[in-house]
C-alpha cells in the first residue's frame, strides 16, 4: 500500500471513496454535494476496490475444474479471497472454515439450519438485535433474550443469569458485535468467556463492527475464542453481493448442507451423494468470484491504513457529533449521549427533533442540503420500540395501521451513522441543517413544502417531481 499504518491518511480514505463528489438535487432546484451519514445500511465502493475488480475482469472465468488458464486464475484468487479474509480476523484456517455467501442475513441462517436444532433449544440472544441476528433463531428454536440497561446497553449481569437458568438447553449465545440503533459495542471477550464456561459455543454479528474496530476471533480452546463470526462486504466499501460465514469445520462437516446443487458435491450416482469438503459443500452453485475479489480487496485496503487508526478517527469524530449535536434545542438522542464516553461504541448516533417526525427529518435533510440518512426502526424493531418506551396498547395501534396500509404515525427514529471516510465538515453541515429545519417546523414552513404518503410512509416535496430514473438508465 503506498501509504502508512502509522498515520492515519483520512484524506486519502476520503479522496478514495467513489462519489464522494457527486451532486443531489435539491428542494429550490440546483444541486448540492451529498453528504452520506447511512454507513449502517452500506457503505460506498472504494476506488481501489473497483479498480481490482476492473483488473480482474478481464482474467474472469467460472471457478474449479476449469481446464482454461482463466479459470485457473480466477479459481486461486477465489480461493486466496477466503485466506485473506480469514487472516484479516485471526482466523486458524486450519480449524475453522471461511465461508462465502451473500450477505449476513444467509450466514446467520445458514448456522441455524445447520446445528440442527429443535423447538426445545434456547438461543440466548439480546432484546438489542438486527431481525437477521433474530429471526432465523424463532423459526427453528427457543430465542431467550438478555435484557438491557436503561440506555439500551446489554445487561451482563442477566445475561450470566439466564445462561445459569436455562443451562444445557442453550446450544447458542448469539450476539451483535455492535448494534446498528445505538452504536453499542458488547464486550465479546466478555460473552464468549461467559458463554465457554457454560460449554456454550458464541456467534458474532460482526456486520456493523468489522469495518469500524479490529476484531480478533481469538484461537480456538481460548476462553475469548468467537465459534461463529458473520458479516457482509457491502458494510466495508465492497457492495459486491458477499457475505461471509465463519465457524470451525467440524459443524459444517456433519451432515448435509441446507442448499444443494453444482458444486457442493464430490460425487453423485442413482444411489449416493457423497458431498465435498469445505467451503465447496456450503457454496452451492457457481460463486460470486467478483464479490470475493473486492471483498479481499477491501480487507487488504482497511489493514493498509490500520483499522486501529480507523477506529480512533471515528471515535473522535463520534465524540465531535455528539457535542455538536447536543446543542440542537429539542433533541433526544438514544443512548449513550456522553461525547466523552465513545470507547465502546461505534458512530451511530440515533435521535428524534421535538415536533418533528422522524420520516419529515429525513426528508427534510435531504432535499434542503444533500444529507443522507435513514429513518425508522433500522430492521430492529423490538431495540427501537423499547428504547422509545412504548406501551403496548401504543404497539398493539401500530400492529393495526400496518395490517391496513396505514403508515403514517408509526413511531420511529432519525439514523446518522458515521465511517472512516466521514469529517468534521460533514458533521457541521448536518447539525446547520437540522437547526433550520426546528427553525422551519415552527414557522410551519416544513409543512408547507413536504407532503405525507401513507402508503409509502415517507415524506415528499409538494409541487416538485424530480425522477431517479433521469440520472441514471440501465439501457
Amino acid at each position: 500500500m503506498p501509504f502508512s499504518r502509522e498515520v492515519f491518511n483520512q484524506a486519502r480514505f476520503r479522496r478514495d471513496i467513489v462519489g464522494i463528489d457527486k451532486k443531489v438535487p435539491l428542494y429550490g432546484g440546483g444541486y448540492k454535494t451529498c453528504v452520506n451519514l447511512d454507513n449502517a445500511a452500506s457503505t460506498p465502493v472504494l476506488g481501489p476496490v473497483l479498480e481490482k475488480v476492473n483488473e480482474f475482469m478481464d482474467w474472469y472465468s467460472s471457478v474449479h475444474r476449469g481446464a482454461g488458464f482463466k479459470s485457473q486464475v480466477s479459481t486461486r484468487v477465489y480461493d486466496e479471497a477466503h485466506e485473506i479474509v480469514g487472516e484479516f480476523v485471526k482466523a486458524d484456517l486450519r480449524k475453522n472454515s471461511i465461508i462465502f455467501v451473500k450477505n449476513s442475513t444467509e450466514a446467520v441462517n445458514k448456522v441455524s439450519y445447520r446445528m440442527g436444532l429443535t423447538k426445545d433449544d434456547v438461543i440466548l440472544t439480546t432484546m438489542m438485535e438486527h431481525h437477521s441476528n433474530d429471526l432465523p433463531w424463532r423459526s427453528r428454536a427457543k430465542p431467550v433474550y438478555a435484557a438491557l440497561d436503561e440506555k439500551g446497553a446489554l445487561n451482563y449481569d442477566d445475561l450470566e443469569a439466564k445462561l445459569r437458568q436455562y443451562g444445557d438447553s442453550i446450544k447458542l449465545v448469539s450476539v451483535s458485535g455492535a448494534s446498528n440503533v445505538t452504536g453499542y459495542k458488547n464486550d465479546l471477550g466478555r460473552i464468549a468467556a461467559l458463554a465457554h464456561r457454560a460449554g456454550v459455543p458464541v456467534l458474532v454479528d460482526g456486520a456493523q463492527l468489522i469495518p469500524h474496530s479490529p476484531l480478533d476471533i481469538k484461537p480456538d480452546g481460548h476462553p475469548e475464542h468467537i465459534d461463529y463470526l458473520v458479516f457482509s462486504a457491502h458494510k466495508m466499501y465492497a457492495p459486491f453481493g458477499t457475505g461471509v460465514l465463519i465457524g470451525p469445520k467440524h459443524a459444517f462437516l456433519r451432515g448435509g448442507p441446507e442448499y444443494t446443487g453444482g458444486g457442493t458435491i464430490s460425487i453423485v450416482t442413482r444411489e449416493l451423494v457423497e458431498w465435498a469438503g469445505l467451503p465447496d459443500r456450503e457454496e452451492a452453485g457457481t460463486p460470486n468470484v467478483v464479490g470475493a475479489v473486492a471483498l479481499a480487496a477491501a480487507v487488504k485496503y482497511l489493514e493498509g491504513h490500520g483499522m486501529g487508526n480507523i477506529e480512533n478517527h471515528e471515535r473522535a469524530l463520534t465524540s465531535y457529533a455528539l457535542k455538536k449535536l447536543a446543542q440542537i434545542k429539542g433533541i433526544t438522542i438514544y443512548g449513550e449521549k456522553n461525547p466523552d464516553n465513545t470507547e465502546n461504541r461505534v458512530g451511530v448516533i440515533t435521535f428524534n427533533l421535538e415536533g418533528v417526525t422522524h420520516e419529515l427529518t429525513a426528508a427534510a435533510l435531504a432535499w434542503e442540503d444533500g444529507i443522507a440518512v435513514r429513518n425508522g426502526c433500522f430492521c430492529a424493531h423490538p431495540y427501537v420500540l423499547h428504547l422509545l418506551r412504548l406501551k403496548p396498547q401504543h404497539v398493539a395501534r401500530i400492529i393495526h395501521k400496518k395490517r391496513t396500509g396505514d403508515l403514517s404515525g408509526i413511531p420511529g427514529m432519525v439514523r446518522v451513522s458515521l465511517a472512516a471516510y466521514n469529517n468534521k465538515n460533514d458533521i457541521d453541515r448536518l447539525v446547520e441543517c437540522l437547526g433550520r429545519i426546528t427553525d422551519m417546523a415552527r414557522s410551519g414552513e416544513l409543512a408547507e413544502r413536504y407532503a405525507f404518503s401513507r402508503k409509502t410512509g415517507a415524506y415528499y416535496p409538494r409541487n416538485i417531481k424530480v425522477d431517479p430514473g433521469e440520472v441514471f438508465r440501465l439501457g
